[in-house]
C-alpha cells in the first residue's frame, strides 16, 4: 500500500497535458486556453467620446463661451473635418473624437440655438474621452493556461480573436463492472442493483471539462471485460469501477495486465478507497481502477481522478485544495489510516457529518465536503479546527 500523496505522484507521472486545438470563439467558454494570445488591435481603436455632448478644444471651455457647431459625430460615423478654436462638433457616446478636439462637454452643460452653443456656468470638470488603447494595445497578451470565462470571451472578441487555441478535452471512457449492475430505468433482478457510480463520475468529469462517455456495463467475465476495454481504444483515460479488489470475481486488474497494462500501483492507505489501482494501457491511455462502493468511487473521483483531468487540461499537478473549518459536533477517534467522511460546511463550520458508508444518494444530497481524518487522529471536540476538501 502507498500513501495518498504517493498515489497522486504516480498519477501525475502517467498523465501529461494534452495538445491544443483551435475552436471558434463562440465555443471557447469554459475551455482552457492552450497558448498565449495577442491583441490584434488597440481598444478603443481611436479616442472615443464617453458621453453625449460636444467635442471642443479644451482651451475654449469657459463659462458663457459661444461656439459654432460645424458637424456631427456618431458611433460608426465619425466627423472627417478638424475642430478649430471657437468650433464644436455634436458628438455621441462611442463616436471618434474629431481631429483638433481634446475635450467633450456634456450636453447638460450646454444650451443650443441653431448652430451656436453656449457653455453653462457649472461645467463638468471631466474631459469624457476614452483614449485610444486605453483598455489594451495591439500585441497585449492574454496568458495561458486559464479557464476561459464569459468575460474572457468578450475580451477575446474585442482583441479580434475569432478562433481560440484551447487544450483538447480529455476523452474519458467510464466502465462499470459487475453482474449485479443494471442501467437506470431497467428492472433489476432480485440480486441486482442500479448502476449509479458511472453517472455521478461522468457528471463530475464533464464539469471539469472532460469529454466523458459511458461504456456498456461489463460482466464479471474475461470476455466481457476484454470487449469493454476494446471499446475504449480512443480514450486518453479509462476509468473502471468495481472488480479491483481481491475476490474471485474481481478480474479487472488481471484482464488489464493481460491486455498490456503496465501497472503503476495497487492499493492506497486511505478509506474509503483502499483498492485503487492505476497504470498505462498498451495504447498509451491512463487507466484508473476505482472501487465499486458508491462512496469510495466518488471520494476517489474527487481526490484522484479530478486532479488527473486538471493536469491533462494543462492546469498543473496539484492535490485537491484543503481548507479548514470549525467542528460543530464532537468527532470520535479515527483508525490507523487517512479517512474521508462526508461533511456539510456552513459559514466556516462543519455542521454535520456521516461516520458510516451510505448510498450515493446520501453522499450527493447531504455532503458538500470531504472531512479529512489524518492517521491516528485523536478525538475532536466541537469548536476545534479540522481540514476538509470542498466538493
Amino acid at each position: 500500500m502507498i500513501s495518498v500523496s504517493e498515489a497522486l505522484s504516480h498519477l501525475f507521472a502517467l498523465a501529461g497535458p494534452l495538445e491544443s486545438e483551435s475552436v471558434p470563439l463562440s465555443k471557447a467558454n469554459g475551455r482552457v486556453l492552450g497558448q498565449d494570445v495577442f491583441a490584434r488591435r488597440n481598444q478603443p481603436p481611436f479616442s472615443a467620446s464617453a458621453m453625449d455632448g460636444y467635442a471642443v478644444c479644451a482651451k475654449d471651455v469657459v463659462s458663457g463661451a459661444a461656439l459654432e457647431v460645424i458637424g456631427e459625430a456618431a458611433a460608426g460615423h465619425g466627423f472627417s473635418g478638424t475642430v478649430a478654436t471657437g468650433q464644436a462638433v455634436r458628438i455621441f457616446t462611442g463616436a471618434p473624437v474629431p481631429a483638433g478636439a481634446d475635450r467633450v462637454v456634456i450636453q447638460e452643460d450646454v444650451s443650443r440655438d441653431g448652430n451656436t452653443i453656449t457653455l453653462g456656468d457649472n461645467i463638468d470638470a471631466g474631459f469624457h474621452i476614452r483614449p485610444a488603447g486605453g483598455d489594451f494595445s495591439e500585441g497585449d497578451r492574454l496568458s495561458a493556461p486559464r479557464v476561459l470565462t464569459p468575460s474572457d470571451i468578450a475580451l477575446l472578441a474585442s482583441m479580434n480573436i475569432a478562433n481560440v487555441p484551447v487544450i483538447r478535452k480529455p476523452r474519458v471512457a467510464i466502465m462499470s463492472t459487475g453482474d449485479e449492475l443494471v442501467m437506470p430505468g431497467e428492472t433489476p433482478g432480485p440480486d441486482q442493483i442500479i448502476s449509479s457510480n458511472s453517472f455521478g463520475l461522468q457528471a463530475l468529469l464533464r464539469d471539469l471539462g472532460a469529454e466523458a462517455r459511458l461504456l456498456p456495463i461489463a460482466k464479471d467475465t474475461r470476455s466481457s471485460l476484454e470487449t469493454a476495454f476494446s471499446m475504449a481504444d480512443d480514450a486518453d483515460l479509462v476509468i473502471t469501477i468495481g472488480g479491483a479488489s481481491v475476490g474471485d470475481h474481481d478480474l479487472v486488474g488481471d484482464v488489464a495486465v493481460d491486455l498490456g497494462m503496465s501497472r503503476s500501483f495497487y492499493k492506497i492507505a486511505m478509506r474509503p478507497g483502499k483498492p485503487l489501482m492505476a497504470g498505462r494501457l498498451a495504447n498509451g491511455a491512463v487507466m484508473i481502477g476505482l472501487p465499486g462502493n458508491p462512496v469510495s468511487a466518488m471520494v476517489c473521483g474527487h481526490i484522484f481522478v479530478a486532479p488527473v483531468i486538471r493536469q491533462m487540461l494543462g492546469l498543473g499537478s496539484s492535490a485537491p485544495q484543503e481548507e479548514t473549518a470549525l467542528l460543530a459536533a464532537p468527532l470520535s477517534a479515527n483508525g490507523p489510516r487517512q479517512h474521508y467522511m462526508r461533511a456539510r460546511v456552513e459559514a466556516g463550520r462543519i455542521t454535520a457529518f456521516e461516520r458510516q458508508d451510505s448510498s450515493l444518494l446520501t453522499v450527493l444530497s447531504q455532503a458538500n465536503a470531504l472531512l479529512i481524518r489524518p492517521p491516528h487522529d485523536p478525538e475532536r471536540a466541537s469548536g476545534e479546527t479540522v481540514r476538509y476538501v470542498p466538493l
